[in-house]
Formats: C-alpha cells, sequence, structure tokens
C-alpha cells in the first residue's frame, strides 16, 4: 500500500511524528511513503525517508491581494475550515501538488496531520484518509467535519489520557497509538551528562556571568544525589516558544543560583535569564539527568519525557482548540 503523510507546518513536530511513524514502517512500505509539507529542509531534516520522497508545498500565507482573508467571519467563512482564503495564488498551486502527486504516485491512503483543510480536500476528491487526533479539546466544527470524514482517527498517545469530555463516537472511531517513540536513544551517564553541559559552556552559546558558572562549579555537579546546584532544563520547539520564555525571568527570579538551560528558539532578550542556550540533536540526557524539566505539553516531547522520572514543569499553552489538560494527569 502507498501511504502519504500530510505534516502541518506549524512548528517541526508534525515532520518529526511522519518520521517516527516512516522508522516503524518495513521496509518495502517506508520505501513506498510520501510526505507532503510546506518546511524547508533547514527547518527540519528527515532521518528515516530520502528526499525524494518529501514533496515541499508551497506555502499557505495570506497575500495582501486575496479576494477574500483567510477568516473572512460570519457568512463568508465556510463553518466545515477553519482558514480558507479566496484567490490565492500559493494554495491554489499547493493543492494542486497534493492532488497531482496523489494520482502520479497512486497513493492509496493519506494520513492527514491536524490540517482540517487538507482532511476537507481529500474527502472533496473521493481520496482516502485517516486523521491524526492530538490530545485536548477539538470539538469546533471543522475539526469535528474533518473526524467525521476520515475512516478512522489515529490518537498518537495512551487511551488513559484521553480528554473524558470526548465524545464517544469519536473514542470509538480512534486507534490509540500510545506514545510513538523515537529509536532506542544512547544510553546517557550522568557523569557524560555534565561532561555535555561543560562543552556547550564553552563552545555553545552562553549568556552574560551570573551567579552561576559551569566550569567553576563542574566539580559540585559529579554526583547527582549530592549535587547543590539544581538543573533545570528548558525544552522549545519551532511552534511558539514566546510563552515559555515569558516566564524565564520569573524563573531565575525564584531559583537565582539554579544552572538554566534553554534548548531551543529563545528570544534574545530573554537570553540573559539563562546560563546555556543552544540547540542539540539529542535532548535524553537533559531529560534524564535535570533535576527539573520545563515546557510545553507539545506530544513529542512529552512522549519523551513520559518515560523518566524527572520532575516536569508545564507551560500551558491557551486557545480555543490546543488545551491540553489530559497531560496534568501524568
Amino acid at each position: 500500500m502507498r501511504i502519504g503523510y500530510y505534516a502541518h507546518h506549524h512548528g517541526s513536530g508534525h515532520c518529526r511524528q511522519a518520521d517516527k511513524l516512516a522508522a516503524l514502517l518495513p521496509n518495502d512500505a517506508r520505501a513506498q511513503l510520501t510526505v507532503f509539507t510546506s518546511l524547508d529542509i533547514n527547518s527540519y531534516r528527515f532521518t528515516a525517508i530520502d528526499e525524494q520522497q518529501i514533496v515541499r508545498l508551497n506555502a499557505e500565507d495570506e497575500h495582501p491581494d486575496d479576494i477574500l482573508a483567510g477568516r473572512a467571519g460570519e457568512y463568508w467563512q465556510p463553518a466545515s475550515l477553519h482558514y480558507s482564503p479566496v484567490g490565492n495564488g500559493d494554495i491554489q498551486k499547493r493543492s494542486h501538488q497534493i492532488l497531482d502527486t496523489i494520482f502520479q504516485r497512486k497513493i492509496d491512503l493519506m494520513i492527514i496531520d491536524v490540517s482540517v483543510e487538507v482532511a476537507m480536500l481529500c474527502r472533496a476528491a473521493s481520496i482516502p484518509y485517516l486523521y491524526v487526533r492530538l490530545p485536548g479539546i477539538r470539538d469546533d466544527a471543522p475539526h469535528l467535519g474533518a473526524f467525521t470524514g476520515a475512516l478512522a482517527l489515529l490518537a498518537p498517545y495512551p487511551k488513559a489520557l484521553e480528554f473524558t469530555h470526548t465524545s464517544e463516537w469519536v473514542c470509538d472511531k480512534s486507534l490509540y497509538l500510545d506514545f510513538i517513540s523515537s529509536q532506542k536513544a544512547e544510553s546517557y551517564t550522568y557523569e557524560s551528562f555534565i561532561d555535555i553541559l561543560a562543552k556547550l559552556s564553552v563552545g555553545g552559546e552562553i549568556s552574560a556571568p551570573k551567579s552561576t558558572n559551569l566550569p567553576s562549579i563542574e566539580t559540585q555537579l559529579t554526583d547527582k544525589s549530592g549535587a547543590t546546584i539544581p538543573i533545570i532544563t528548558v525544552i522549545k520547539g519551532y511552534g511558539g516558544h514566546k510563552a515559555i520564555d515569558e516566564k524565564l525571568p520569573e524563573l531565575r527570579s525564584l531559583l537565582p543560583d539554579a544552572l538554566i538551560v534553554s534548548l531551543g528558539p529563545i528570544d534574545d532578550d530573554k537570553r540573559c535569564y539563562v546560563d546555556i542556550s543552544t540547540e542539540v540533536d539529542d535532548v535524553t540526557p537533559f531529560i534524564c539527568h535535570s533535576n527539573y524539566l520545563m515546557m510545553a505539553c507539545g506530544l513529542n516531547a512529552v512522549a519523551q519525557a513520559y518515560h523518566y522520572d524527572t520532575p516536569l514543569i508545564v507551560v500551558l499553552m491557551t486557545g480555543h482548540i490546543m488545551n491540553k489538560p489530559s497531560w496534568l494527569k501524568r
């Protein structure tokens, strides 16, 4: 069976989810997988599939000369869509890219990672699809329409974390996949983690000196059970990091002597509140050996942190369809 996977453009998490799924497929099925995304190669590099299996779509941003805006308001905006500019050339081109690729590559089934609009495009074109359903409150008309039009729903999290008010028919239509983990991560000792921090403090982006200075306290951190300086790792993705950055001044004020590590994007004016700001390929040692983690409840981050007992400080991301209260059960 030839499968297509549409990965939503918001952040790199949807591409990462597609990559993890691809890694689980048998070789012959993986070779026939096509991923559709508007992220460029610098925003996310796939590891489980080749570049020729990726269709780089036109962006779907609004233009000043669009006939109607993406959210045109009552009586102009179809209730089945979240976002639908009229007269937008890029969206016309990306729609053609999707449908033409499905036809040319004889794709049998699409997996739609949260895009209501692409789901409706497939349903209108008589293309069968599975819809990836993220946790939280998603009972608005566009989401319910996408759920209804799908052959089945994929829930990449444990059923135990399902939101209590989710409709019974949605649960019945969902296949719960538990958390989809990346390939087995390398095992890191606490000493190797401290060595990583020491190297980052020399070669990475390090903020102006504060009360903590890693080289001078490295000897105090070699034994986690006797460490006197807590290590707090703040993990952020490109899907939205500003809400977490806004908490950094308060975090530094509450814990002036802590070693605060920021992984992922960070606003320039917030760098002074952390000791190390960098990006890494593998967050496993930070999740495993930090004293505390601070992050939003993104699906990929939770899937990885779920298997460790490191205390987690959750920064809730507000929004009418983006609430994730069920994660707080953890």
